[in-house]
């Protein structure tokens, strides 16, 4: 057997490729999909089969896109009886896919999703009991998946407990290999960086997994992180059997620049802080491509109907752009521009300057009580030490900037995170929104303040 597990780091996804007999399946493939293309052809198998373990809300699947490129029959989750009776490669609990001597068989593992599936692999060459489990977001390594984004979060938890007691049983030996890793919005804290585990090693470590259902259901639903503004749009696309795929941008002709930035566009500008600093289109949205998290980030703080323009300083670095925010359902992108301040100012664009401070800039100025400062962290952050009267404004939060009131009194806003990136994301969005004299916090973060002689706030 041929087996290979693909990482998406940006978005913690995991994805696999199995083959044999010349065949291969892949199993909750990513948008990007030329890796499985590659790797089949150099393993010399045939992709027949491409599935997925359940309706993805995170990022848009390459299952319809892999299919038609290689002919495979796509199949996804049945949810319901319309379903199955269309007979358009719906998969249910119990059906099984097999390509030369390995059997994939669906077993249903409801709690994250209704339609959740997990992969139950055996490789009858060598034994006929189980080899593992392809897990999609029901066991995790290290946590287990949310039950609140397609239940009320008691019932999928009930869901849940119940399928994760199932997987138990299969046995200790049966190796792990999740659709997420540490990174992801589909798990919680607890989540992974290592990409695979055993049944019996996460029962032993993982205290979740022994609780009987009451006290199971209330530690899982007691802190749910924020649910995610556009998973609703994600999941729509991913159930679409057909239907167009987006083609990719090109760079844009001088003139047509002037054109968008006349109407109504986002320019999401994907070069380095330093970089936008010196110069970028007046109102651009400042996301390093280079940054962890670039989709799930644009996801939080974009509008996916609003035509997006991307700004890099390279081709390489605006297609990588251009496959992140597609991966989180950014359909609606009218090209890129390579970057170049003295140009666009001869064309008669708006070009904009922005500053930095470091941390000492920022603590002086908080001693004076000459700055307004925004703390962009994440809520378990912020509680283990922050500013006493700052505003709290983390990442959920950075799509309704406009309806954040900070008192304008004629000093800077210091826009500030734990060490710089996020807060480069929020200043941006924050000038955007029509706020003055805003700057960010760069080479360090809220966290670094108190070695410099201010006391940290611990708590909501």
């Amino acid at each position: 057997m041929f087996f290979r597990q693909v990482l998406y780091r940006d978005l913690g996804c995991a994805s696999y490729i199995l083959g044999d007999g010349g065949e291969a399946l892949v199993v909750d493939p990513r948008w990007d999909i030329e890796v499985y293309i590659d790797l089949a052809r150099a393993e010399r198998l045939q992709i027949t089969h491409v599935i997925d373990t359940h309706t993805h809300a995170d990022h848009v699947s390459g299952r319809e896109r892999l299919a038609q490129v290689t002919g495979a029959r796509a199949h996804r989750p049945s949810r319901t009886a319309a379903d199955e009776a269309r007979n358009d490669g719906a998969i249910r609990p119990g059906d099984e896919i097999v390509v030369g001597s390995v059997c994939v068989r669906a077993l249903g593992t409801p709690g994250h999703r209704p339609e959740h599936l997990t992969f139950v692999v055996t490789d009858h060459s060598r034994s006929s009991e189980p080899w593992m489990i392809l897990s999609g977001d029901s066991l995790l390594v290290g946590d287990i998946a949310r039950p609140d984004l397609a239940y009320e979060p008691t019932d999928g938890a009930r869901a849940l407990h119940a399928s994760l007691r199932m997987l138990l049983g299969l046995g200790d030996h049966v190796e792990v290999w999740p659709a997420h890793v540490g990174g992801s919005l589909c798990g919680g804290a607890g989540l992974s960086a290592k990409t695979s585990s055993t049944i019996g090693f996460e029962h032993r470590a993982n205290p979740m997994l022994a609780l009987e259902e009451p006290q199971f259901v209330d530690g899982l639903t007691s802190s749910l992180p924020v649910r995610p503004p556009n998973i609703e749009r994600i999941v729509e696309l991913n159930r679409r059997v057909e239907g167009p795929i987006p083609a990719e941008p090109r760079e844009l002709p001088d003139p047509r620049l002037g054109e968008l930035l006349a109407g109504d566009v986002t320019v999401l500008d994907c070069r380095s802080p330093a970089l936008f600093d010196v110069g970028h289109l007046a109102g651009a949205i400042n996301l390093p491509v280079a940054s962890p998290g670039v989709g799930t980030r644009a996801g939080w703080a974009l509008d996916p109907a609003q035509p997006i323009v991307i700004v890099a300083d390279e081709g390489t670095a605006a297609l990588e752009m251009v496959s992140a925010l597609q991966a989180v359902g950014f359909w609606h992108l009218e090209g890129y521009e390579l970057a170049d301040p003295e140009r666009w100012e001869h064309a008669g664009l708006p070009v904009a300057k922005s500053t930095s401070w470091d941390v000492d800039e920022l603590a002086a100025s908080l001693r004076e009580d000459a700055v307004e400062l925004v703390d962009v962290r994440e809520a378990r952050e912020w509680e283990a030490g922050h500013i006493d009267g700052s505003h709290h404004v983390p990442l959920h939060r950075l799509r309704d900037f406009e309806a954040i009131a900070i008192p304008e009194r004629g000093v800077p806003t210091a826009v500030a995170c734990a060490a710089g990136v996020r807060a480069a994301f929020a200043a941006s969005l924050l000038r955007r929104a029509g706020r003055s004299h805003v700057v960010r916090v760069a080479g360090g973060g809220i966290g670094d303040l108190g070695t410099r002689g201010l006391e940290l706030t611990l708590g909501a």
